[in-house]
C-alpha cells in the first residue's frame, strides 16, 4: 500500500518535511498540490516532480487520489483546513504549532477521534533516536533524582514583515520557535506542568519576540524554557537535564541531522564523562515512518492530536502568564 499525500500551499518547509522523505519511501508519494496562486503551485510541482496541480486547497483535500493531507499553512489556517480534511476522511499531518490555541486544538482532536483517521502534530524531533535515547537516560536513574531541565531554541529573525511578526497570522516566537523547548521539556519529563510562569519581550503589537517560561511539574522538576527571535539572538538549540548524581546535555535535539551529541557527566569528586552520537538521517524521515505506521498498522503516535492539545494548553498558559493575548483572538 502506498499513501498518497496532497499538499496545501508551497511553504518553504515542505521539501524538507515531506518531499525529500517521500523520495526514498516506496510506501509514500505526493499525488497533488494546490495553492492560492496556481502559478506558484505549478512551479513547485515542476521542480519537485508532483504530478497534479489543483486549483485550491479544497480540490486537493477532495481529490480521490489523495489519502493524506499535509498542512504547512500559516497557523490560523491549520484549524479550518484540518477540519475540512478530517471530514473528507483524509489522514492529516499538521505542522506545528498545531493550532492558534487549545480550544481550536481540542475541536481538531475531537473530530479526529470521531472520524477515526490519523491526525499527527508534526514535531519531527520526537521520532529521532537521539530523543529516544535522551528519554531513556532520563528514566534510567543514572542522573539520580532529576531536579531541573533547561531548554532553549534561539535564532535571529530580521524579516519584520514575515508571518512570525504578525499576530493575525499566528505570529510570536512561542508559536514557531519557543514551542520546541516547551515540547522538549514536556516529553523528556513525560509530565504536564502544574505551574506556569512566563516573561516576554514584545516587538510588533502582541507579538512576543522572546519568551522565557518556568514550568513546574508534579514530580518537582522545574524546567526553564526560552525562545528568542530578536535580531541580536545567537543561534542555540539544546536540552539540558540536571540530577543529584549527574547531568545530561543534548546538543541539537531540533535537527540532529545537522550534527548531534548527548553529553553525560556522572559523579562529583571524580566525574565520569561520555559522549553519545547518533545517526544523521533526517528527523523528517523518522516522522514519516511513524505517520505511515499509524495509518497502515494503527501504531500509536508520540505526537498525536491529544498531545497537541496538551502542548497548546501550555502555550496558552505561557501567553496568559506573560500578559499576552492567546493567538486567534479578535482584538
Amino acid at each position: 500500500m502506498s499513501i498518497r499525500f496532497g499538499v496545501l500551499g508551497t511553504a518553504r518547509i515542505t521539501p524538507r518535511a515531506l518531499v525529500y522523505p517521500c523520495v526514498d519511501e516506496r510506501r509514500a508519494s505526493i499525488a497533488a498540490i494546490g495553492a492560492r496562486d496556481r502559478s506558484r503551485a505549478q512551479a513547485f510541482a515542476d521542480h519537485h516532480g508532483i504530478p497534479r496541480v489543483l486549483d485550491g486547497y479544497a480540490d486537493v483535500i477532495e481529490h480521490p487520489k489523495v489519502d493524506a493531507v499535509y498542512v504547512p499553512l500559516h497557523i490560523p489556517a491549520h484549524h479550518p483546513w484540518t477540519l475540512h480534511a478530517l471530514r473528507a476522511g483524509k489522514h492529516v499531518l499538521c505542522e506545528k504549532s498545531f493550532a492558534c490555541n487549545a480550544a481550536e486544538a481540542e475541536e481538531m482532536a475531537a473530530l479526529g477521534r470521531e472520524t477515526g483517521v490519523v491526525l499527527m502534530d508534526a514535531f519531527h524531533y520526537r521520532y529521532h533516536p537521539i530523543f529516544h535515547r535522551a528519554r531513556e537516560i532520563y528514566l534510567s536513574g543514572e542522573l539520580g533524582d532529576i531536579h531541573s531541565v533547561d531548554a532553549a531554541f534561539h535564532i535571529p529573525v530580521t524579516d519584520l514583515e514575515g508571518i512570525r511578526m504578525n499576530y493575525a497570522l499566528g505570529g510570536g516566537v512561542t508559536m514557531d520557535i519557543g514551542c520546541y523547548p516547551i515540547s522538549w521539556a514536556r516529553h523528556i519529563t513525560g509530565e504536564e506542568p502544574e505551574l506556569v510562569e512566563a516573561q516576554a519581550e514584545v516587538g510588533p503589537p502582541h507579538v512576543d519576540v522572546r519568551l522565557q517560561a518556568k514550568l513546574t511539574f508534579p514530580s518537582g522538576v522545574v524546567a526553564t524554557t526560552s525562545g528568542d527571535m530578536r535580531p541580536q539572538a545567537a543561534f542555540s538549540a539544546y536540552l539540558s537535564v540536571t540530577g543529584s548524581a549527574g547531568s545530561m546535555h543534548v546538543v541539537n535535539p531540533l535537527v540532529p541531522q545537522m550534527g548531534n551529541q548527548i553529553q553525560v557527566t556522572v559523579g562529583s569528586q571524580h566525574p565520569q564523562r561520555r559522549l553519545e552520537v547518533f545517526d544523521r538521517r533526517p528527523t523528517y524521515g523518522y516522522q514519516l515512518d511513524a505517520f505511515l505506521a499509524a495509518v497502515e498498522d494503527g501504531a500509536p503516535l508520540l505526537t498525536d492530536a491529544d498531545d497537541a492539545v496538551r502542548q497548546m494548553r501550555v502555550i496558552d498558559r505561557c501567553y496568559q502568564a506573560a500578559g499576552l493575548p492567546l493567538r486567534g483572538m479578535a482584538l
